[in-house]
């Protein structure tokens, strides 16, 4: 069994899957107002629907961002916690895969840029194919991770969709599609999450790390020197 957690997406989002990727329980609260409040009570609630127990979980899966800084927080401080308490292996999942991902389970799309807003004129950014049901990351000609910075009215090098809030933020190509409306939960998270853990293994909690991508995220715009 595996639990899956969000709280990157504006919302709180909990899930329990088995191993093939089925979903036991599924609840999301969205806004990020009661995020901190919201996750713990409802990681109880979820488990008591599945009548689980933490002892029964193979792997904590949550988004590591990138995106809103006090939501990746949240979901990989309250994972680390967990994590060290009941020694459960932590899955860490990229917030643009899942935007491609449920763009593949949506739409049907098997190659897209995702693209989540950023502020500050930017945003984050990935390009994704379908490999065996999964939208794996496609690396630039470095060889280096897809998942960039892009200031706002940037150009897309492929003329393919773009999914995710940041799409309608750059300059298409005629004729490029966009899929603005892409609200990944706790499940497609999970169902990231179990194929990597699969493939990879977990990691302990203190390799459960947060992916900004912007420099400095967690210091005030006023520390950024941007205030």
């Amino acid at each position: 069994m595996f639990l899956a957690m969000d709280t990157v997406f504006d919302q709180c989002s909990i899930a329990i899957l088995d191993a093939r990727g089925q979903v036991l329980s599924s609840h999301t609260e969205t806004g990020k107002r009661q995020q901190t409040q919201q996750i713990l009570p409802m990681i109880d609630a979820a488990l008591s629907e599945t009548q689980l127990k933490l002892a029964d979980i193979q792997a904590l899966i949550f988004n590591r961002g990138p995106g809103a800084f006090s939501g990746i927080r949240i979901n990989t401080a309250v994972v680390q916690a967990l994590s060290v308490a009941h020694d459960i292996p932590c899955v860490g999942v990229s917030s643009l895969q899942a935007i491609a991902q449920a763009a593949y389970q949506q739409y049907g799309l098997s190659e897209v840029y995702s693209a989540l807003d950023a502020r500050m004129q930017q945003v984050y950014f990935g390009q994704y194919a379908l490999i065996d049901n999964i939208m794996q990351p496609v690396n630039q000609d470095n060889g280096e991770d897809t998942e960039q910075l892009l200031d706002y009215d940037s150009q897309t090098t492929l003329d393919i969709p773009i999914a995710g809030n940041g799409a309608s933020l750059l300059t298409l190509h005629d004729g490029q599609t966009i899929y603005a409306e892409i609200h990944p939960d706790a499940t497609v998270i999970g169902q990231l999450g179990i194929a990597q853990f699969i493939a990879t293994g977990g990691t302990e909690a203190s390799q459960a790390l947060p992916k900004y991508l912007r420099n400095q995220a967690w210091k005030t715009l006023k520390e950024q020197g941007k205030a």
